[in-house]
């Protein structure tokens, strides 16, 4: 009889998510609430967190924001440091991409290369009801800090 691995399973060792409104205001507030969190998980690449929470909030407010539908910003800190952040936005319809790189004088353009910049990877995965999540995960082993 031959005896099958199991697949590992990582569980998180802390996780946070709050349901903020698709708002200029709730996009500050997920910077600001990233940053209170992760200073109390003791991460040390705090500031490079936050600056991706903003860009990934921005995003959810200015171009995945739907009437009436708010958006949910996720953090997930695994046992070996890795922080993965999730922002869902109710535009399952609209997936992010980097464009082509932007005028030096253009006003925006840059926030998935800032994103780019700090994550070790990004992607975007399809959400129930219609709504898309887009994550980075930052500090994976082996790597960094960023």
């Amino acid at each position: 009889m031959t005896q099958k691995s199991l697949p590992q399973v990582t569980v998180p060792a802390h996780h946070f998510t709050v349901q903020l409104s698709a708002t200029r205001r709730g996009a500050r507030l997920a910077r600001l609430l990233t940053e209170r969190q992760l200073d109390d998980w003791g991460v040390p690449f705090v500031e490079a967190a936050t600056q991706v929470v903003a860009e990934l909030a921005s995003n959810a407010v200015l171009h995945g924001r739907l009437a009436g539908r708010d958006f949910r910003l996720g953090l997930r800190l695994y046992g070996d440091r890795t922080l993965r952040i999730e922002v869902t936005d109710a535009r399952g319809d609209r997936v992010p991409r980097r464009h082509d790189p932007v005028s030096g004088d253009a006003e925006s353009g840059r926030g998935l290369l800032i994103v780019g910049a700090y994550a070790d990877r990004w992607g975007t995965d399809a959400a129930p009801a219609g709504c898309k999540t887009v994550w980075a995960e930052l500090g994976a082993p082996g790597r960094e800090d960023p």
